[in-house]
């Protein structure tokens, strides 16, 4: 970070720097005499491209084992003290109209600019203040507490805080401005890192594997050794996405080989040998058209070499079949990377914070919430109610 010259400076109690989903809740509750700094425009951008612009703020079942960490219990204790339905009487109170989809996924009627609305008006009134277009050029610790030197509007400006809380985020879509920023301050004060890589991440294949089926969508289980998700299956020019790809990438390591069974809840077998009883002289591609989408029949009709008649197959082949659509070995040449992962997996190592405050242990004043860390929710708006649960608990602590 450049080095400035600095003006007289302010002091404060608390400096957040994140104006996102956690940073701003961390506001709320963390009483007056408190600054929130961003480099970006606006504050909650990535709340505002959520959901399509609908904002997936939170998900009704909600619960430890919907997160991803090194420490598994750590989240339990923020989870359980701000709870999604703590988070549902808030956006009512605001008066905001939602509505839920599948798997418990709740969602702004209107926009998700409203939750955005709401966290900014619920940290004024709390007493707190908004710096937008504000970066960071250097953070300090002495006895008067942390010293930052920020730019703002092309001018320095030097805070003294007696707490600081580490609200930024990972690296996940660099193009909203997402940066290390966290993960290096962090490591300025002897905070230790979990490895940092991209979750709910699209996977790619090589040699533009997938590009015929492109666009083709389809429920699916997708698996490995560690996970399984049933949910939606999308091809795309590069390779694999949709809700189960994003799910199981969080879980997935580089090399490792997934198993995709298409059509989970169908008994195949049955209505094939059903259909051959009925309709002997029709193609088994027409047949399996009937079930699958017809470009992915004919993809896999020239890949796995599927011929003939349905009266031509045995009981035999039509098992056989059948495990190979419901046992699909594929391996991922890698993701797409921070580019469109939706969080960051890994982060500052919770065996350095207090589960309960979110408070750093080795350095008074100083917190870690929300992505910055190493818990990582399911896709579904779980990283959302992490977001909320660690920043009231780091308030709260702050508030006293």
């Amino acid at each position: 970070m450049r080095a400035f010259m600095v003006d007289a400076g302010m002091r404060i109690k608390t400096l957040i720097l994140g104006a996102g989903a956690a940073g701003m809740m961390c506001a709320a509750h963390a009483g007056g005499d408190c600054l929130v700094v961003d480099h970006a425009k606006a504050p909650g951008e990535k709340i505002r491209i959520s959901g399509g612009g609908r904002c997936n703020f939170t998900n009704i079942y909600a619960a430890p084992e919907n997160y991803i960490s090194q420490n598994p219990h750590f989240c339990k204790s923020a989870l359980a003290r701000y709870t999604q339905w703590d988070f549902i009487e808030l956006v009512s109170r605001h008066g905001i109209q939602w509505h839920e989809k599948t798997l418990g996924q709740l969602f702004c009627d209107d926009s998700a600019k409203q939750i955005v609305a709401m966290l900014v008006q619920e940290l004024r009134h709390a007493g707190a203040d908004l710096w937008l277009q504000t970066s960071v050029t250097e953070v300090r610790h002495g006895a008067d507490g942390f010293t930052l030197r920020l730019e703002r509007e092309g001018k320095p400006v030097t805070v003294t805080a007696q707490n600081l809380v580490l609200a930024t985020g990972g690296k996940s879509i660099p193009k909203m401005g997402a940066t290390g920023l966290a993960y290096e301050i962090a490591q300025q004060f002897g905070l230790p890192l979990i490895a940092p890589r991209p979750g709910l991440v699209p996977f790619t294949f090589g040699e533009d594997r997938f590009k015929p089926l492109a666009g083709v969508a389809l429920p699916a289980r997708l698996s490995n050794a560690r996970a399984s998700f049933d949910e939606a299956l999308l091809f795309t020019h590069r390779g694999l996405s949709g809700p189960s790809v994003l799910q199981l990438s969080s879980y997935w390591q580089d090399g490792e080989e997934i198993r995709a069974h298409l059509l989970p809840d169908l008994d195949l077998f049955t209505a094939l040998r059903d259909q051959r009883q009925q309709s002997g002289r029709k193609a088994l591609t027409n047949e399996l058209a009937r079930h699958l989408p017809a470009r992915l029949v004919d993809y896999l009709a020239a890949d796995w070499q599927i011929t003939g008649r349905l009266a031509d197959q045995s009981d035999a082949a039509l098992q056989a079949l059948c495990e190979r659509l419901h046992n699909w070995s594929l391996k991922p040449s890698g993701t797409e990377g921070y580019r469109t992962a939706e969080v960051t997996l890994g982060g500052i190592d919770t065996d350095a914070l207090s589960s309960r405050t979110l408070a750093a242990k080795s350095t008074p004043g100083l917190y870690a919430i929300g992505e910055a860390v190493d818990v990582t929710g399911w896709l579904g708006g779980y990283n959302f109610q992490w977001a909320w649960a660690s920043g009231h608990a780091a308030g709260t602590a702050i508030r006293g």
